[in-house]
């Protein structure tokens, strides 16, 4: 089963038209697609999948890179998400379907040539997502996903190199507690929730095989880190505080940093296979 906040505020238009604009005004999840779609290796592919593919940045990157004839299934959840991504990205090769990544098999034929997932495998339920995708891949087809460093235990060492002052996070905690009375957790540093060594066991148990894996650095801005963390789903900190509220410590917390200041995030790349039949 899935954990309780895979869909919680995602399906929300506000949600969606923030996300979509946030995806429109910077590269992150375009540049990300791009990286893990390459890796797919799409080259005569006839059937791809975006798993949990929200408004279509992933969906977008896969189609510059399949033929002409392939057929794309955009995977995802959220119909909010599926509408923004209907109203900015119409393609004839292009499906969308409303489902969780848990149903998969249900909703996809079969002999997909490809499964691309980008920034969303670890609100899943991860062996049941990992049995459906091996399902639906022909042999030899292959999943492509990324999870975020900090969900899997991992960094760059780029993000430790370009670190210069307080990062907008701790700046946030800071006015919120400053102006709003709070009290943040304590700051014990919390257990990955999907490090590379229980993917590999999920990536067993479901019968894939890893090919590779890769820890890669995603270069930004404190500008670009403050319009994601805009997005509602994102916006911190976390507790009982409006929207608004979060907006306003937001604001406050980058008014204390330089907009171009280079960021850095962590993103752990895996590429899995089924394995193809013995003759």
């Amino acid at each position: 089963m899935a954990p309780l906040d895979a869909l919680l505020g995602w399906d929300e238009d506000t949600t969606a038209e923030a996300y979509a604009a946030f995806t429109r005004a910077f590269p992150m999840y375009s540049a990300t697609s791009r990286d893990l779609v390459r890796r797919a290796d799409l080259t005569g592919s006839r059937l791809v999948v975006d798993l949990c593919g929200g408004a279509g940045a992933t969906a977008e990157a896969i189609l510059e890179l399949v033929p002409i004839d392939a057929h794309v299934i955009s995977l995802d959840n959220a119909a909010a998400m599926q509408r923004v991504g209907r109203r900015t990205l119409a393609d004839s090769r292009l499906t969308w379907v409303t489902a969780p990544a848990e149903d998969l098999a249900d909703h996809v034929p079969g002999a997909a040539d490809a499964v691309v997932c980008n920034s969303a495998i670890w609100k899943t339920d991860v062996p049941q997502v990992f049995a459906a995708v091996h399902q639906v891949l022909q042999p030899g087809g292959r999943f492509v996903f990324n999870v975020g460093g900090g969900f899997a235990g991992v960094r760059h060492p780029d993000e430790t190199d370009v670190r210069t002052g307080t990062s907008l996070n701790t700046l946030i905690r800071q006015v919120a507690a400053r102006d709003y009375g709070y009290a943040p957790p304590p700051a014990a540093e919390p257990a990955p929730k999907l490090p590379l060594d229980k993917i590999a066991d999920h990536l067993s148990v479901s019968g894939l095989t890893m090919l590779d894996t890769e820890v890669v650095a995603q270069r930004s801005t404190m500008a670009e880190k403050k319009a994601w963390l805009s997005i509602p789903v994102f916006a911190r900190p976390d507790g009982e505080f409006t929207h608004a509220q979060r907006m306003d410590i937001l604001d406050k917390a980058y008014s204390l940093t330089t907009p171009d200041t280079p960021t850095v995030t962590s993103w752990l790349v895996v590429v899995a296979q089924r394995p193809r039949e013995l003759r």
